[in-house]
C-alpha cells in the first residue's frame, strides 16, 4: 500500500504545479514531454520488468524500481531547465515500470478473488487520501515554496515503501534461467519515440506533411512492424503476443488503452485550464482536480461486490457509461468556466473509472496462474501506459495546433478553446471504451487458473506477507 502510495501522490501531484514550472523553465508547448517521456520509460519497461518477475519473483523486481524511481526524483527536482527536467522524467518512470504492476501482482499473488474485492478497497484508500495530499502538496509548494519539492517528497515515501518490503514481504520463487529480449524492448522503446515525437512536434517545430513529419510516422510505423515479427520468434518475448490472441485479455488492454487517454487529457489539462481562465492558484485547481481521484476510489472500493455479483463485464459497461457521462458533463461546461462544474464532471468521471480499471484489471489477473500473472498484469498496464504516453501526445498536438506557440497565460481565451478540444476528445475515447467493453466475453472467472497458455503446467511459486 505505501509503494502504490508513492506512484499515487507522484500521478497527482504535478499536473498542478506545471504552469508554475512552465513559468520558471519556460517551453509552454514542451510540457506535454514531462508526462509522454515519463510514460514512454514506464510503459516500454513494464513487460520486462513483469517477465523478470515472473522468473526470479517480485521482491527484487520492485525494489530495484523503488530505487531508481527515487534517483530520477531527486535528479528531477534538481533540474535547471525544461530538457533537463524532461530528461530526468524519463528515469522516473524507469522506475515506475517496476512499481506500479509489481505493486498490483503482489497484491494478486497474495488474495483470491474474492478477498481482492476488499484489497482493492484498501487500495482504494490509498489513492483516495493521495488524491488529497498530492494535489494539495503540489500547490502548496508551488505557490509558497518551490516546485523543485514536488519531487523531493518523493524520497522519504520511498525509503518507507522499500524497509517494509524488504521487512514484511517473503517469496519462494523457483528460479529459472531467462533470457530478455533486448531487441523486442528497444525496437518498442525507439517506435513508439518516433510517434510520439512525430506528434508532439508535428505542426509546432514543423508542417504536418513536410519530410520531418511523414519520415518520424513511417519509422515508428516499421519499426512497430519489425517489433511484432520480432516478437513471434523470440524465445521469451518482452511483450507476448499470445496476450492479445485471447478475447478477454485483448479487451481488457483496449480498454487500458482508452483509460490511459483519457486520465491524461483529464489530469494534464484541467489545472491549466483552472489557471489560465479563471485564475485560480495552484493549490485551489489542484483540489478540484482532485474529486477526480476521490471519485475513483469510491467506486474501486465498491467495484468487487459488482463484479462478483453481475460479473466483470457488466460491471465495466456500467463504469464506461458513467465516464462518457462525466466527459460529456465537462466538454459542455468547459464553455463557462465553473470551478464548482468541473469539480463536479471530474467527480463524476473519476467515479465511473474506477468501475472501469479494477475489474479490468483484476479479470485479466484472474484469467491465468502465478507463473504467467506478472505478464498478463504487466500486459495491462503496459496498455494503459501506451494509452497514456500517445494520448496525452496526440492532445498536446491539438493544444499546439490552436495555441500555435502562445502559453495558456498569455492567450487564455485560446487555450480555453484547446481544452475544450481536449474534453470533446475524451468523450470519443469514452465512447470506444464502452464499445470495447461489449466485446468482453459474458460469464464470471471462478478461479485464479481457468486457464493457461501453456502445455506444462507452471512452476509454483508462493509469496506472503
Amino acid at each position: 500500500m505505501v509503494t502504490t502510495g508513492l506512484i499515487a501522490i507522484d500521478a497527482t501531484i504535478l499536473a498542478t504545479a506545471v504552469p508554475t514550472i512552465v513559468a520558471d523553465l519556460g517551453g509552454f508547448s514542451s510540457f506535454p514531454w514531462l508526462f509522454s517521456v515519463y510514460l514512454l520509460t514506464q510503459s516500454v519497461t513494464v513487460p520486462l520488468y513483469s517477465k523478470i518477475a515472473d522468473t526470479v519473483g517480485r521482491k527484487p523486481v520492485v525494489l530495484f524500481g523503488i530505487t531508481v524511481f527515487l534517483l530520477g526524483s531527486i535528479l528531477s527536482g534538481l533540474a535547471w531547465s525544461m530538457p533537463a527536467l524532461i530528461a530526468f522524467r524519463a528515469v522516473q518512470g524507469l522506475g515506475a515500470g517496476a512499481v506500479a504492476p509489481m505493486a498490483i501482482t503482489i497484491a494478486g499473488d497474495i488474495y483470491t478473488i474474492a478477498e481482492r474485492a476488499k484489497v482493492q478497497g484498501y487500495i482504494a484508500a490509498v489513492w483516495g487520501a493521495s488524491a488529497v495530499v498530492g494535489p494539495t502538496l503540489g500547490g502548496l509548494f508551488a505557490e509558497f515554496a518551490t516546485w523543485h519539492w514536488i519531487f523531493f517528497v518523493n524520497v522519504p515515501l520511498g525509503g518507507a515503501a522499500a524497509w517494509l518490503i524488504v521487512r514484511h514481504l517473503h517469496e519462494t520463487v523457483e528460479r529459472t534461467p531467462h533470457r530478455i529480449d533486448w531487441l523486442g524492448g528497444a525496437l518498442l522503446t525507439v517506435a513508439l519515440s518516433m510517434l510520439i515525437l512525430a506528434l508532439l512536434e508535428g505542426g509546432h517545430a514543423w508542417a504536418w506533411t513536410s519530410a520531418p513529419s511523414i519520415g518520424a510516422f513511417a519509422i515508428g510505423g516499421l519499426l512497430l512492424t519489425g517489433f511484432v515479427l520480432v516478437e513471434r520468434r523470440a524465445p521469451e518475448p518482452v511483450l507476448p503476443l499470445w496476450v492479445f490472441s485471447r478475447r478477454l485479455l485483448a479487451t481488457t488492454a483496449l480498454i487500458g488503452v482508452g483509460l490511459g487517454v483519457v486520465l491524461m487529457g483529464i489530469t494534464s489539462y484541467v489545472p491549466t485550464y483552472l489557471e489560465a481562465l479563471l485564475g485560480s492558484s495552484p493549490l485551489v485547481s489542484g483540489l478540484t482536480l482532485a474529486t477526480l481521484t476521490i471519485g475513483w476510489p469510491i467506486s474501486a472500493s465498491q467495484a468487487g461486490r459488482l463484479y462478483l455479483r453481475l460479473g466483470f463485464r457488466t460491471t465495466v459497461l456500467i463504469g464506461s457509461a458513467i465516464v462518457v457521462g462525466g466527459t460529456t458533463a465537462l466538454a459542455v461546461v468547459s464553455t463557462s468556466p465553473s470551478l464548482l462544474a468541473v469539480g463536479a464532471s471530474c467527480f463524476v468521471i473519476g467515479f465511473g473509472m474506477g468501475w472501469v480499471a479494477a475489474p479490468t484489471l483484476i479479470a485479466a489477473q484472474a484469467s491465468v496462474g502465478w507463473s504467467e500473472r506478472g505478464v498478463v498484469t504487466g500486459a495491462n498496464m503496459f496498455a494503459r501506459s501506451v494509452g497514456s504516453a500517445v494520448g496525452i501526445a496526440a492532445l498536446g498536438a491539438v493544444v499546439n495546433g490552436i495555441m500555435r506557440g502562445q502559453s495558456a497565460t498569455a492567450a487564455p481565451d485560446q487555450f480555453g478553446t484547446a481544452a475544450t478540444a481536449v474534453f470533446v476528445a475524451a468523450v470519443a475515447v469514452a465512447v470506444a471504451i464502452g464499445v470495447v467493453a461489449l466485446a468482453m466475453p459474458r460469464g464470471r472467472i471462478d478461479s485464479d487458473a481457468a486457464h493457461t497458455v501453456r502445455a506444462n503446467p507452471p512452476s509454483r511459486s508462493q509469496a506472503h506477507a
